[in-house]
């Protein structure tokens, strides 16, 4: 079940929760992504706080939402980028997407498979998807005070497995939020230090997300069909007849 988009809107941009998650997993996305001059990059689920870097550079940026979320315009003060759409019905052609971000999508879907499949169909060759959920083993997916507390937390080998079962390559995974939850001071305070500390300690530590970066994998076809096809290109490598004299 998707969060209302109000919820979302709220913890990321009135919250100092929500405002420091922003930072700490900017800064993650932007070491998977450091630039997207010229290329299509779009968000799925709640993405629009981590696509900003994006938009003075990249050829277009668009931020998909749910129905069942519902969509807010943003960015403010610039044209709208925002679009909403059927969960596994997107209003994007096949293969133009370069970058693909989801956040706040997956775990949430009640079609988790049909989703990646809809994720697969948008990806470019080349292009690159970035999965944000839940991490089983970490605070935040047992605290209902963030969005990261809400639908199904994965850990690595499960969210892997399942991007493999439709037909994704995953190439790098991190993990962020080594903070806790709260909105106590000390925590807000110290939430910098938590984040890089944390990842010096990742192997003891269990970060709040997990991101994990895939590529899309195309099966090579087969049948019979493929053997006359190949067959026939490899008969011009195969030594010619001397020519008779005339």
């Amino acid at each position: 079940m998707h969060l209302d988009v109000q919820d979302l809107r709220n913890f990321y941009y009135r919250n100092p929760l929500g405002r420091a998650v922003q930072s700490a997993v900017r800064e993650q996305v932007t070491t998977f992504w450091p630039e997207a001059q010229g290329q299509t990059v779009v968000g799925f689920g709640f993405a629009l706080p981590f696509l900003r870097p994006y938009l003075a550079d990249a050829r277009r940026v668009i931020g998909l939402m749910p129905a069942p979320q519902g969509v807010i315009g943003w960015p403010q003060a610039m044209p709208n980028i925002s679009v909403l759409c059927e969960e596994t019905m997107w209003p994007i052609e096949t293969g133009h997407v370069d970058k693909l971000l989801v956040v706040h999508g997956l775990e949430t879907s009640e079609q988790p498979g049909a989703l990646l499949e809809e994720c697969w169909r948008v990806l470019g060759p080349g292009g690159s998807a970035l999965f944000i959920v839940p991490n089983r083993a970490g605070l935040w997916s047992r605290s209902d005070r963030t969005p990261f507390g809400f639908g199904r937390p994965y850990s690595q080998t499960q969210l892997e497995s399942q991007l493999k079962l439709h037909n994704f390559l995953p190439e790098r995974h991190a993990t962020a939020l080594y903070q806790p939850p709260s909105d106590r001071r000390f925590w807000r305070k110290t939430a910098g230090m938590w984040e890089r500390l944390g990842a010096r300690l990742s192997v003891v530590a269990a970060g709040g997300v997990l991101m994990v970066e895939a590529t899309k994998r195309v099966q090579a076809p087969s049948g019979p069909a493929l053997r006359d096809k190949v067959r026939k290109p490899l008969e011009a490598l195969a030594p010619r007849p001397e020519a008779k004299p005339v």
